[in-house]
């Protein structure tokens, strides 16, 4: 049996990494589970009418299955493969957290820094409690401001330099790092001071540091960067007549940590395997630790249809969810944006992980990964019965 690194949650929260010894069998015990996956992904888009979807599950630094679904288009002729690239939205802020948590380790960046050091023009109601809130709460989503904030000025195409101004008629509803409020605009702040300290472009900085060194060869950012993508998914929302075509809209896309990476199912094998451990040149195992340490707790998870059954406990690290799923910690991330859904997970513990895309909004995306997990970890436990 091998000795493995294997993440607990401690009482106090925190992700501590110990020595245990390996009980899992090799590669083929899981793959089964994923070629059963590949048939519930298909029969569910085909009931719930998706036009198309890809997914990945790996293990390690290998594939267990890759399966891709339906066409780029409703109606169209071009079949969604591969290198199909789709948006991930909020799957962008695993991009951030990890792009942010490398230059804290290099001395760029400390998360203790002031937001307002790098966006002096952000301001509250309560001007002491602005300057209280730092990178950690930025990337973490504990600034203590309601969440969502200003969501509905960038739905409304409203540019950041307008918005911005908008923070100092906000009172916030707790100090700094006490309770939970998901963002997008505030969240986005910290690529300020990315390009700040990297004296580098934040779409330069992905692609030099994370997605060329993991040949992630169709991952991009940005509005122009998706448009000029001949092999790409066109989003499609729910309607009462079924799923219907929409043009790709840019308002998001000015956001880019929060919601700005495009990339195919292709990329996010190699995004999950670097998050699995398997690039530590790349993304140090220093990193991994920091961006998946529990931080705020995020109770409102725990009541998330299809996740409520198994869900012990849900806290945010920096910019992954972190969750323990019956008794196993599992780490985690979804984006939802006009037209896409997308999901990514995995299990540091059984170093397994699962990558979703789709270009049509359905909440089958939940269902499935939920109930993969549950099937997973069934196994799992089978797997450490019989080694005793």
């Amino acid at each position: 049996m091998l000795l493995k690194p294997i993440l607990f949650f401690s009482s106090l929260s925190a992700a501590i990494w110990l020595p245990t010894f390996e009980t899992y069998a090799k590669t083929s015990d899981f793959k089964a589970l994923a070629d059963s996956f590949k048939h519930d992904f298909h029969r569910n888009l085909k009931a719930n009418k998706v036009p198309g979807g890809a997914f990945v599950i790996v293990e390690g630094d290998s594939i267990l299955k890759l399966s891709t679904y339906g066409k780029r288009t409703k109606g169209g002729s071009k079949n969604i493969n591969s290198d199909t690239v789709f948006r991930l939205a909020s799957v962008s802020k695993t991009f951030a957290g990890t792009l942010a948590s490398m230059l804290v380790e290099e001395h760029k960046l400390d998360w203790n820094q002031s937001i307002v050091s790098y966006v002096p023009e952000f301001d509250l109601a309560d001007k002491q409690a602005a300057k209280q809130i730092n990178l950690g709460h930025i990337i973490g989503h504990s600034t203590g401001l309601w969440p969502n904030s200003y969501d509905n000025l960038v739905n409304a195409n409203v540019k950041m330099p307008k918005i911005i101004p908008k923070f100092e008629e906000l009172t916030p509803m707790c100090s700094p790092g006490v309770c939970y409020g998901y963002q997008n605009v505030a969240f986005s702040f910290i690529q300020t001071a990315i390009e700040t300290q990297a004296k580098q472009d934040y779409s330069e900085l992905l692609q030099q540091r994370i997605f060329s060194p993991l040949k992630m060869g169709s991952a991009s950012v940005g509005y122009e960067a998706f448009q000029m993508t001949k092999n790409r998914a066109e989003p499609h929302v729910k309607t009462k007549s079924g799923f219907k075509k929409v043009k790709v809209k840019p308002n998001y896309y000015q956001l880019a940590p929060a919601a700005g990476v495009n990339a195919s199912i292709s990329d996010m094998s190699k995004w999950l395997m670097a998050n699995l451990g398997q690039n530590p040149s790349v993304i140090p195992n220093s990193v991994l630790k920091d961006i998946t340490t529990p931080g705020i707790k995020t109770s409102r998870e725990l009541r998330r249809r299809d996740w409520r059954a198994y869900l012990d406990s849900a806290h945010y690290g920096k910019g992954w969810r972190v969750y323990e799923f019956e008794g196993r910690p599992l780490i985690y991330h979804a984006g939802w944006v006009a037209g896409y859904v997308a999901e990514i997970s995995y299990s540091p513990e059984l170093n397994i992980g699962m990558a979703m895309l789709l270009n049509g909004e359905s909440r089958v995306i939940a269902k499935l990964s939920s109930q993969y997990w549950r099937d997973v970890f069934k196994h799992a436990d089978k797997l450490e019965q019989q080694s005793f």
